[in-house]
């Protein structure tokens, strides 16, 4: 339990000095000041009041970064939520989210104590990067309409993403210019701050601008004041109603929560260690993921995980233990009550390009296009089914169909390798030697599982072959259909009078067929380990002589 679970802060305790001290708090307060923009708009985008963004990442983020396996992970609401929790608000209402958001928690607290952490390594990138992808565009599409000043007709139902689409094509006789210039002006801050300062967030900037604009010359744009109830009161305690078909609803959703909140805080976890010369343990910050959803759920919050952006941020203003992520909930904890109600004044446009920004950096575009160029046509298929499935529908389906789709192709890879060769004399070798032609060797190469067995289900039907070896130096794995395969050429050699020897067996086969008891059916003396082995079974065969083709 010691391995299983140890929060880096206890690590990092000993020997921690003033120094550290300060440089931490400056990190967290940067990151601090990052955060606050960001988890306003992705609160937004997801559908919420901005207010459960700071929560989120208040609660979340201090308990994470209290618990967590790595010492400079930050956590808090990240784009990748973005698209399922709006589509479980317009289905469930907020209560149904925070029931997501609980059992999405309880679901990585038991992948931590299972040890699942090293497991999202099986996930391929094909899918993760198809459904980042799929996840920029859809918050793209869902900004385009704040970004115009577009009014929907009222009564439009714009939840998912292809009725967002359709709704900005009815609307786009509303534009309003006002919107786009100032949405412009924010998008450009966005883009040329960095090249200015990297201390300041260009995002604080452009929200200030914004706001003055809108504000000093009382121009026609909505702010966030206009289109929501702005509250700085602190996160209070509540729990969500709970019945058995809710839950059952919700399930395929708090799994996708749950990965995807696996996936995006180890991807951040494996950054920040190569950025400070650490080695974070997995299983605890999963379960501490899994403890700040639940605390995060119950004081109104939304789905948290590590957020990169900011993760790297922290380490690059010098936060190199837990007590910068804890410093960085503080401070927002202390905007929440003093500078919350200033938040109604941010236009939405500048919202919309904030977000704008967000879904590029997160998009891997260029990773998209080299895959699709380098990668095989199977691997390309999955990409981008993932994400068009992402665009269309939903991530529920998304993953899931891109999951099944990687492991069928990979069945099939696996089956197209696996190969049965029968191994004949080189009558040009000068040392070739005579053995008896009712000899037959075959030699196996690749897995042995049920995508593969119809290459080897049947034996040469030759009735002067008295001996058959099956040489399987090259089988690393068979599985249960293989095995019951070998028992059905057994029988049939038995019936047929043919002696049946296995040659070079695995540790995995030979466990395998010991487990199934094949080998006391098989016969100890008919399994030969080495050449020199099978030479003194069939003294007539000389195996150097023989070649494989």
């Amino acid at each position: 339990m010691k391995n299983l679970f140890r929060p880096k802060l206890i690590d990092t305790v000993r020997g921690y000095s003033a120094k550290q001290l300060l440089s931490d708090f400056v990190a967290g307060v940067i990151v601090a000041i990052i955060a606050l923009p960001l988890s306003i708009a992705l609160a937004i985008a997801s559908g919420v009041s901005p207010e459960k963004g700071i929560y989120t990442a208040i609660i979340a983020g201090f308990a994470i970064s209290l618990l967590g396996g790595s010492r400079v992970n930050i956590s808090g609401p990240t784009a990748a939520f973005a698209t399922i929790v709006a589509g479980i608000v317009a289905v469930h209402g907020v209560s149904g989210l925070v029931l997501a958001t609980l059992m999405a928690g309880v679901i990585l607290i038991l992948m931590g104590l299972l040890k699942f952490g090293s497991l999202i390594k099986y996930i391929p990138c094909t899918i993760t990067t198809g459904f980042t992808a799929g996840i920029a565009v859809t918050i793209v599409i869902g900004q385009i309409k704040d970004f115009l000043g577009l009014t929907f007709a009222e009564g439009t139902h714009a939840v998912e993403t292809m009725e967002k689409v359709e709704a900005v094509a009815k609307s786009l006789f509303t534009f309003n210019p006002w919107a786009l210039l100032v949405g412009g002006i924010g998008l450009a801050i966005l883009i040329v701050w960095p090249y200015i300062s990297k201390k300041i967030p260009g995002s604080l900037i452009a929200v200030v601008v914004g706001a003055a604009l809108v504000k000093l010359l009382d121009l026609p744009v909505n702010t966030i004041g206009d289109l929501y109830q702005i509250d700085g009161a602190l996160p209070s305690f509540a729990f969500p109603e709970i019945s058995g078909e809710l839950i059952v609803k919700l399930l395929p959703n708090a799994f996708t929560i749950a990965i995807l909140a696996g996936i995006e805080s180890l991807l951040s976890c494996v950054v920040s260690d190569g950025m400070i010369g650490d080695k974070h343990n997995s299983n605890t910050e999963l379960i501490a993921q899994g403890v700040g959803n639940i605390c995060s759920g119950l004081f109104g919050g939304i789905p948290a995980t590590g957020a990169i952006a900011r993760t790297a941020a922290n380490v690059k203003n010098g936060g190199r233990t837990p007590v910068a992520g804890i410093v960085h909930a503080l401070v927002l904890l202390l905007i929440l009550v003093v500078l919350m109600p200033f938040a109604a004044w941010i236009p939405m446009p500048i919202i919309a390009a904030i977000l704008f920004v967000v879904a590029y950096n997160m998009c891997e575009w260029r990773s998209f296009v080299k895959l699709c160029k380098t990668a095989p046509a199977t691997d390309i298929i999955v990409l981008v089914v993932t994400f068009v499935l992402t665009v269309v529908f939903d991530l529920v389906v998304a993953i899931a169909v891109g999951m099944i789709l990687a492991v069928v192709f990979f069945m099939k890879h696996m089956a197209d390798h696996t190969r049965v060769r029968v191994w004949k004399r080189d009558e040009s070798n000068p040392r070739y030697k005579q053995y008896p032609e009712n000899i037959c060797v075959l030699e196996i190469d690749g897995p042995m599982f049920f995508a593969s067995t119809d290459k080897f289900v049947s034996l040469p039907d030759d009735d002067g072959i008295k001996t058959v070896i099956l040489r399987m130096h090259d089988v690393p794995m068979l599985d249960a259909t293989a095995m019951k395969t070998l028992f059905a050429i057994l029988h049939s050699c038995k019936e047929k009078g043919v002696r049946l020897i296995l040659a070079h067996l695995g540790e995995q086969p030979l466990a395998a067929m010991n487990r199934a008891k094949f080998i006391d059916a098989l016969g100890t003396e008919n399994i030969a380990d080495m050449p020199s082995s099978i030479a003194s079974l069939l003294s007539l065969v000389d195996f150097s002589t023989l070649t494989s083709e």
